[in-house]
C-alpha cells in the first residue's frame, strides 16, 4: 500500500463526528484504516487513565459517556498531552503516528506531534495546520489511510457528511 493515500476531515461537534464514523462503517470502509483525534470534553470532569485489552480502550474515566460510543469501533486508542493542544484523545492508526511523530516535531518545527504524524503519511505542513487550529478551537479530526480504493470509498462517504472541511491526499483513483 502506498503510505500517501488518505481523505481528512474537520468535524465542528461530537456528534457529527460519530455519524461519519457509522456512515463510513455502514459503507464498508476498514474500522482499522479510520483514526479521529479531538479535545474537548465539555465537561468538568477529567480522565483519570486507562488501560486498553485487544486495542480498544477500557476505561475512559469521567468522560465514559462522551467518548465511549463510536470511539469502541476503532483500533488504538490513546490519550496525550501536547503542548499547544493539551489533552488530546487518539483513536486508530494516528496513535501510532503521533508517537512516532513525537520525534519528528522537532525535525518538523511549528506542527504539533499530531501534525508531524500527518506529514509522516503525506500530508503536506500547509494543511496540517489547519488540523492543528482545529484541535485547539474543540474540533474533530478524522482521517482514512488506505489504498487509493479505500480513500475513495472514504471521500465519497465523507462528501455527503455535515462536516467544515475535508480534503484527499494522494493518488488519485484512476477509473
Amino acid at each position: 500500500m502506498n503510505s500517501k493515500n488518505s481523505v481528512a476531515a474537520i468535524y465542528e461537534t461530537h456528534e457529527q463526528a460519530e455519524h461519519a464514523v457509522k456512515e463510513l462503517q455502514k459503507a464498508g470502509v476498514d474500522m482499522k484504516c479510520l483514526s479521529i483525534v479531538g479535545r474537548g470534553t465539555h465537561t468538568d470532569e477529567h480522565v483519570v487513565g486507562y488501560y486498553t485489552a485487544g486495542d480498544r480502550m477500557k476505561y475512559w474515566g469521567g468522560v465514559g459517556a462522551f467518548w465511549g460510543g463510536f470511539w469502541g469501533l476503532l483500533f488504538g486508542s490513546g490519550l496525550f498531552f501536547i503542548p499547544g493542544l493539551g489533552p488530546i484523545l487518539a483513536a486508530g492508526p494516528i496513535v501510532a503516528w503521533i508517537v512516532a511523530g513525537l520525534e519528528g516535531a522537532v525535525v518538523l518545527g511549528g506542527v504539533s506531534a499530531i501534525g508531524a504524524g500527518l506529514v509522516s503519511i503525506g500530508i503536506p505542513k500547509d494543511s496540517v495546520l489547519k488540523y492543528d487550529v482545529a484541535l485547539k478551537t474543540d474540533k474533530y479530526v478524522l482521517v482514512v489511510h488506505g489504498t487509493p480504493e479505500q480513500v475513495e470509498r472514504a471521500k465519497d462517504v465523507i462528501a455527503g457528511t455535515e462536516h467544515s472541511h475535508y480534503a484527499v491526499y494522494g493518488q488519485a483513483v484512476l477509473v
